[in-house]
Order: structure tokens, then C-alpha cells, then sequence
């Protein structure tokens, strides 16, 4: 099992679209719902962050192991996170992983997550 929780910076005078991207995901749920099967994520969360007049992203998953890559996957629904991706996130920040101190997960969960 991989649990990540990474920080991604917004391209400056990206925010609408990081909205309208939010928005998107919300409202095709359904069907993202149905592209986490392929890549085995059991939790995928998008957190939203401004600092310092900076903008942030944070992705928080928890992934079986041997999932689909997004990248790979031919889902219209992945495509179009993919385009909004990037247009958004700022390639020129390092994304940051957060060290994982702890899990969580009860045991009669994690059989569920294999």
C-alpha cells in the first residue's frame, strides 16, 4: 500500500481554474469515481492552500499496489484532469512529499485495501 500526501504549487493567475478544476471533479464524481478502480486508489483528496500569496495544492491518496498510471489511462475524465493539471500546477516547483509518521487504518480495512 502507498499512502503520499504531496504538495504542488498553482501557476500564478491560475485560481479560476483551479476553481472551475475543483468544480469539474465534484461535479463528475461518478465518473471519477470509476477511473480509481483502474489504479487501485482507495482514497484519493485534494486540499487547497494560500500562503505567503502563493497558491498550493495538496494531493493525499492512499493506492493499492500495481494501479494504472493516470497518465496511461484513455478515461475522458482523466484526460481533462490531466489538461487542467497542466495548465495549473507551477513545473517549476519541486512538488514537497510529506514524510508518513503514522497509519491509521484498522485491520478489518486494510484486508479490504489489498
Amino acid at each position: 500500500m502507498n499512502i503520499e500526501l504531496t504538495r504542488f504549487r498553482v501557476k500564478k493567475g491560475q485560481s479560476k481554474r483551479v476553481d472551475e478544476w475543483m468544480a469539474f471533479l465534484n461535479e463528475h464524481m461518478k465518473d471519477v469515481l470509476l477511473t480509481l478502480e483502474g489504479e487501485k486508489m482507495y482514497v484519493e483528496t485534494i486540499f487547497r492552500e494560500h500562503l505567503n500569496g502563493d497558491e498550493y495544492l495538496y494531493w493525499y491518496s492512499v493506492q493499492g499496489e500495481g494501479g494504472q498510471d493516470v497518465e496511461t489511462s484513455n478515461h475522458w475524465v482523466d484526460k481533462k484532469h490531466i489538461a487542467f493539471w497542466d495548465e495549473c500546477i507551477d513545473k517549476t516547483f519541486e512538488p514537497v512529499d510529506l514524510k508518513t509518521e503514522v497509519v491509521m487504518i484498522p485491520d478489518r480495512i486494510r484486508k479490504l485495501m489489498k
